[in-house]
């Protein structure tokens, strides 16, 4: 780890991104790699549900997309977190990517076979989920290890906001690639490109260097699989602050993420072509501004408090969103609500890196992969059998609603989240 002893400079610049962690020199390769990686994804991102839309011409269809992603996530991802606790994290990492890029080869292949099989589109996308959650702990835990505590805010900051950039550029890319060359040509174009992207990830984990699982603590076994997994969840459950932090997260994205419905939205209402692109964007280009102005968040005490206000505003902005009937008030809208989620999500997982152990980093990381991508995918479920049974306003404005009301009914019943106060460095002395 490199220390990193300079302060930053004082006045409006304080609320600029803090760019500190690029002054590590593993922590810089992979960043560069993770937003290659993320860019790539994107295109997969919205090709996958535009391929299935254009398959089914139904919105249940696009979101039983989140069943074939959280089923593999919950399995996988619980698994992948007890192993990378267990074994040497750059070993895990490579092993991971292995099996991501086969998943995006079967994408491409099916998509220049014009296979047309809606059954084989979620098949691979189950595959694409394991893969994704056999490597994501072992991705994010590794953070403390390359920066020092004092900068991982940072670093998760810089992640979240290099990923919400990509998340902007990237579905905008792709909604321009499918009004170009339509459907057809365009699906495995953006398969192809996201494969290609995913190289710089692999080239920075080869540049790591070995990291091995530490020394258990005094009176216990290092342990894998089952057991492994076990304690994870003994240790979370004896943990209210992160089990309810957990919580809050998948209250608003089962309830409150529209992602299944953009694109019969963009369709009905905007008249489709590149509309479904700006809906893809909208979240992350908020997460972008947000991230971009997140000085602030480093100096926050109060942590648990601000992620109950972000995650409550994510439910308000969804809902308004819900009920514009212009696209760029719905991109407006859907943007105030993704810099809420960047927020949650960087107070989230800086919780979760600096209060749990190193030994214990691998596993919970597992379980918030399984929230943090299992979450979404189950709000796309959620959106697309009430949007097919209910109509899309029901599926969009309530969803938002519900959230909101729940989030606060949780903190008020569990209050540990409330009182959660980040820890100084003179509190850590």
């Amino acid at each position: 780890m490199t220390a990193v002893k300079e302060t930053r400079p004082r006045g409006a610049r304080r609320w600029a991104i803090d760019l500190r962690p690029l002054r590590v020199p593993a922590y810089r390769r992979m960043w560069f790699g993770n937003t290659l990686a993320m860019f790539g994804f994107q295109f997969t991102a919205v090709a996958v549900p535009v391929e299935m839309y254009a398959l089914t011409e139904d919105s249940l269809w696009v979101g039983l997309l989140g069943v074939a992603g959280f089923v593999p996530l919950l399995v996988f991802g619980l698994w992948g977190g007890a192993v990378a606790d267990a074994r040497d994290r750059r070993r895990v990492l490579l092993a991971g990517s292995a099996l991501l890029w086969a998943s995006m080869a079967g994408l491409l292949l099916h998509a220049l076979l014009r296979g047309g099989s809606p059954v084989v589109l979620l098949a691979l996308v189950a595959v694409h989920s394991i893969a994704f959650a056999i490597s994501s702990p072992a991705r994010t835990a590794i953070l403390p290890r390359l920066l020092p505590p004092e900068l991982v805010p940072a670093g998760s900051t810089l992640n979240y906001t290099t990923f919400t950039a990509a998340s902007v550029v990237g579905p905008l890319a792709a909604g321009l690639i499918f009004a170009a060359f339509g459907t057809g040509p365009g699906l495995p174009i953006a398969y192809a490109l996201d494969a290609l992207l995913f190289t710089g990830l692999v080239v920075a984990t080869v540049r790591l260097p070995a990291m091995p699982p530490e020394p258990p603590a005094e009176g216990e076994a290092r342990r894998g699989g089952l057991a492994g997994i076990v304690d994870g969840f003994r240790y979370l459950a004896a943990t209210p602050v992160l089990l309810s932090s957990f919580a809050i997260d998948l209250i608003a994205m089962i309830l409150a993420m529209p992602r299944a419905l953009f694109p019969e939205i963009a369709e009905s209402r905007f008249g489709g072509g590149a509309a479904v692109g700006w809906l893809y964007s909208a979240i992350a280009i908020g997460a972008m501004i947000g991230g971009l102005t997140s000085g602030w968040i480093g100096r926050l005490r109060r942590q648990g408090l601000a992620l109950v206000v972000a995650v409550v505003g994510w439910g308000l902005a969804i809902a308004a969103a819900g009920l514009a009937h212009q696209l760029w008030l719905m991109v407006a809208l859907l943007a105030v609500a993704g810099a809420a989620d960047l927020v949650s999500a960087v107070l989230r997982q800086s919780m979760l890196l600096i209060h749990a152990p190193d030994r214990m980093r691998g596993r919970l990381q597992g379980v918030n992969t399984v929230v943090v991508a299992g979450g979404p995918r189950l709000g796309d479920l959620r959106a697309g059998a009430v949007g097919a049974g209910f109509g899309t306003g029901v599926a969009w404005v309530g969803g938002g609603l519900l959230s909101a009301v729940l989030a606060v009914a949780l903190v008020v019943a569990f209050p540990a989240l409330l009182r959660y106060r980040a820890a100084t460095t003179a509190d850590r002395d």
